[in-house]
């Protein structure tokens, strides 16, 4: 391959490739969910950046669609208790919350609805020490379960 044609080929490659990265980097985002800014966007409840894909949590809802965003889902049971009068949509079944798996690595990103997730313990970036997948497994707990140690074991 001459000058030219290798010059040729990288100028033809390159974007090509660089459109490739971008559709695959954002991750599996459900709808409705809107994205969180890894290591920019803040939990609404502890101000820690939001960093760990395997723990990070979010809510959706209300007239305006209002979103708060969690780096771990104690934080979102605390919210969720503590807010409760401020906003009494947070109750009604079209509010979203959603919880990463526990299992995501990289940019590849599968999230589940909080209710129906499955927990286990696994060390958070908070300490509440829980994690979530989809299915049930040996020693998983539902959200209610997961719910009551969480605010059981206080913060």
């Amino acid at each position: 391959m001459d000058r030219r044609s290798f010059l040729v080929a990288g100028f033809v490659a390159t974007p090509l490739a660089a459109l490739l990265a971008a559709c695959g980097s954002k991750g599996d985002w459900p709808e409705g969910m809107q994205e969180i800014k890894w290591d920019r966007d803040t939990c609404v409840r502890c101000s820690m950046v939001i960093s760990d894909r395997r723990f990070a949590a979010e809510m959706r809802g209300g007239p305006k669609n209002i979103v708060f965003k969690f780096d771990d889902i104690g934080c979102a049971v605390f919210w969720l208790r503590d807010k409760a009068a401020s906003y009494p949509w947070m109750a009604e079944p079209a509010t979203r919350l959603w919880v990463a798996d526990v299992n995501n690595r990289g940019n590849v990103l599968r999230w589940h609805d909080a209710h129906k997730a499955q927990y286990f313990g696994k060390t958070s970036p908070m300490g509440y020490n829980y994690g979530a997948v989809a299915l049930p497994q040996a020693g998983s707990t539902d959200f209610q379960d997961m719910r009551q140690h969480v605010l059981a074991k206080g913060k």
